[in-house]
């Protein structure tokens, strides 16, 4: 199979996603930090550029996190070159894979909360090459995270409030705000 890479842009002018065609990985992972790349043989390589400093693995994407001093005209195609000769080679994302089902967990309201995050939410957050994962939910309040291209992003508090916000409180009337956690 020929391995086919694009890049897209996302709303995160510091964050490029590079478009594979081919699935990377079932669910997310998320290497904000080149010590939290250890265990990924894929994350690891990537930063080592000096002008990488953040990596989100997702379905068929990587979204990456570039310097303040670093412009995507010079580095864009670099990094194009990498991910299509790392995904040829199948160097791997991370080296333990045990992918399950989402296991959504707590009270009917908590588990309706996960639900509707994982079929409407995520789907359309990972578009933008980010990544949304629930976190608690206590007196009304829905605390998530937000990571990849997400993190940082001047919209995403539009996203939390206009978006997630509207709808999770339109099917689940008892949640009355969404938070999102700082890293």
């Amino acid at each position: 199979m020929t391995i086919n890479v694009y890049t897209e842009q996302t709303p995160n002018p510091a964050t490029m996603k590079f478009m594979v065609n081919k699935l990377l990985i079932n669910g997310s992972e998320d290497f904000a930090t080149k010590e939290s790349a250890e265990h990924s043989p894929f994350a690891k390589e990537l930063f080592k550029f000096n002008f990488v400093s953040g990596v989100f693995f997702a379905s068929n994407f990587v979204t990456i996190t570039k310097t303040d001093d670093a412009e995507w005209t010079d580095i864009e195609a670099i990094l194009k070159e990498f991910v299509k000769g790392a995904v040829e080679s199948e160097l791997k994302i991370k080296e333990a894979t045990a992918e399950e089902a989402p296991a959504f967990e707590g009270t009917e309201t908590e588990v309706k909360i996960q639900q509707i995050l994982h079929d409407y939410v995520r789907p359309a957050v990972e578009q933008d090459g980010g990544a949304i994962t629930y976190k608690s939910f206590d007196e009304g309040v829905v605390t998530v995270e937000l990571r990849g291209s997400c993190s940082g992003c001047p919209s995403s508090t539009i996203t939390l409030k206009s978006g997630i916000q509207n709808l999770l409180q339109r099917m689940v009337p008892e949640v009355t705000e969404v938070v999102s956690e700082a890293l």
